[in-house]
């Protein structure tokens, strides 16, 4: 959460709007924004999943434990799931990453054009057309 909120201001300049989800309750939520100093820094939404109703349905919980693996669910303004990283319990997340992954997706809705791999913003994506497969 700390490090979605060092990118938050980037996120929203993508328009992008950012929850975070556990199965953590919402009292746990408030102590821990109230003690770590990192989690201060969060201004979005904290959302308690204590019945487990979200995190199963987005396929996220580990039943095991009863605790969410870290996901991060990128979904479009339809409302269509368009990017999932699910990352085990000792796995952070790459925020730099889900930025360049929503970034991309903008790109190329924007374009038309495919994103390459390692791909940044600013650079130019790749042309959607089959003659161009194998000579890119």
């Amino acid at each position: 959460m700390a490090a979605v909120a060092a990118i938050y201001d980037q996120l929203k300049v993508l328009s992008a709007n950012v929850l975070a989800i556990s199965t953590d309750s919402v009292y746990s939520h408030k102590v821990f924004t109230e003690v770590s100093p990192s989690a201060s820094k969060v201004i979005f939404p904290l959302i308690s999943d204590r019945s487990h109703e979200i995190s199963k349905a987005y396929r996220v919980l580990n039943e095991k434990t009863g605790t969410a693996f870290r996901a991060t669910i990128i979904i479009d303004p339809e409302g269509m799931i368009v990017t999932k990283f699910v990352n085990p319990l000792e796995v952070g997340r790459n925020v730099y990453e889900i930025l360049r992954v929503i970034q991309g997706i903008q790109y190329g809705r924007r374009t038309g054009e495919g994103i390459p791999a390692n791909w940044v913003s600013g650079q130019p994506g790749i042309i959607r057309d089959p003659k161009y497969i194998g000579r890119i």
